[in-house]
């Protein structure tokens, strides 16, 4: 083992570096147009002594989601967004993007230290902690759309951050890592010249690593998206099955798919759902690529894994004047409508509600644009529907929803109860369905039904 630590150096350092070069000459520069990527300094707690540096778009959601994303070995924050595409696809979708840089070990996230494996270790997690803080208190980000992606030490950082904050990341996408705890201490962190470190392990025993970390922790659980090519001569292809095994188990889910299919030419995918036909764990097998993931169009599709691109109308480019409004999903609740006033109903057929949806196997988001064409104005909304089939909303957005069988009623959170006449305003939904996702026939605001578009 330390044999191979010595040809980090070398093999580490010559095919990391030349595979982000080489995606950074694939991927296009990002449009003049675009916003800059900036630094940004005391952003809070960082034993890690990272780097932080931020991507939000012109066109910033009002909550937006936030992606953290993280860089390979020998790599920086600004060379991951220069090489990758989640800046271009937050100019689309109006999230933020951090771009962390680790400090260590030839620019390495710490996946191997003890403090590394404990939740509020006084090393890199902690630090990464605190820059989602910062743009959740900052940027008003949502919690409840808080993502992870990370190429090869990135990308074991990515399972470290699920395992250790699950509360915190909705899901994540791995490109080219290992499992969580996979790295006993430093002298073993050497993932060069294909040396398949973490091979052996039972699901169970990777599972519990996991609950280890939190132990008094009972779920939800984030998904897992993992990506891995077969001539990987950094990162073995075959840790790709041990990520499978930790992630599977955790979410008490056989280690056999649900369903398998091809994608594109030479990519294949492996899906693992739970009872209710959700996704939780994608294993996607690149035939014949070597440690140069994400290659063109991947992050366009971690970003659908995690419910981020769907339709939506052009999103504001100022952020909610309420960072503490946090849009959410109870079968139970009845959240009020905005507590400094009572909903006004409009005039009937004065509403117009566009309804646009995005659909994957077994999930989809929708959003949801309101538009007061009466004369008066609406102070505090609730619009309700009825699904026509077995959609079943998981979480949202810019509003609090509940539903109860078929029936789901969305209302304004604090931020957002006014809609003048003429105006507009929007909110979002992700949810899960089978058999054919079939929109609602009619909505009604404040019990006045609306026309459609």
């Amino acid at each position: 083992m330390r044999r191979l630590l010595a040809a980090l150096a070398g093999a580490c350092a010559a095919v990391l570096c030349a595979a982000v070069a080489l995606v950074s000459v694939l991927v296009p520069a990002h449009p003049a147009a675009a916003a800059t990527l900036t630094e940004v300094t005391n952003f809070g707690a960082n034993p890690g002594n990272l780097r932080m540096h931020l991507y939000v778009p012109n066109g910033v959601q009002q909550n937006p989601a936030i992606v953290l994303a993280m860089h390979t070995c020998g790599g920086s924050g600004p060379g991951f967004y220069s090489s990758t595409e989640f800046a271009s696809l937050a100019d689309r979708y109006g999230f933020i993007v951090i771009y962390p840089s680790a400090s260590k070990k030839m620019n390495c996230f710490d996946n191997w230290s003890e403090a590394s494996k404990v939740r509020g270790g006084q090393t890199d997690p902690v630090s990464l902690m605190s820059m989602v803080t910062y743009v959740e208190q900052q940027y008003h980000g949502d919690p409840n759309r808080v993502f992870a992606t990370g190429a090869s030490s990135g990308a074991m950082m990515t399972n470290a951050m699920l395992a250790l904050y699950p509360e915190v990341f909705k899901a994540g996408a791995a490109f080219m890592g290992v499992p969580f705890t996979c790295f006993p201490n430093e002298a073993a962190y050497n993932p060069a010249g294909n040396s398949a470190p973490c091979v052996g392990k039972t699901a169970q025993q990777w599972g519990d690593a996991v609950r280890n970390a939190n132990p008094a922790y009972r779920g939800p659980w984030p998904r897992m998206q993992l990506w891995h090519g077969t001539a990987d001569n950094v990162v073995a292809y075959s840790e790709l099955e041990e990520e499978v095994k930790q992630w599977t188990n955790v979410h008490g889910l056989s280690q056999t798919p649900t369903s398998t299919d091809t994608p594109q030419s030479g990519w294949s995918r492996r899906r693992y759902a739970d009872g209710s036909g959700t996704v939780k764990v994608e294993a996607y097998t690149i035939q014949g690529a070597g440690h140069s993931l994400p290659a063109g169009g991947m992050a366009a599709v971690a970003l659908q894994f995690f419910g981020l691109t769907g339709n939506s109308s052009s999103p504001s480019p100022s952020p909610s004047p309420s960072p503490s409004a946090s849009p959410s999903v109870s079968p139970s609740a009845s959240p009020s409508a905005s507590p400094s006033a009572s909903p006004s109903a409009p005039q009937q057929g004065a509403c117009r509600i566009t309804y646009r949806a995005n659909s994957w196997n077994e999930g989809f988001t929708a959003e949801v644009t309101i538009t007061n064409t009466g004369a008066a104005p609406v102070n505090g909304w609730t619009v309700t529907w009825a699904w026509p089939g077995n959609q079943r909303i998981v979480n949202a957005w810019n509003a609090t929803a509940t539903q109860s069988g078929a029936q789901v009623t969305a209302r304004n959170v604090s931020y957002n109860p006014a809609i003048p006449a003429g105006g507009s305003t929007s909110f979002g939904f992700q949810a899960t369905y089978s058999g054919s996702n079939t929109a609602p026939s009619g909505f009604a605001l404040n019990g006045t039904a609306c026309t459609t578009a």
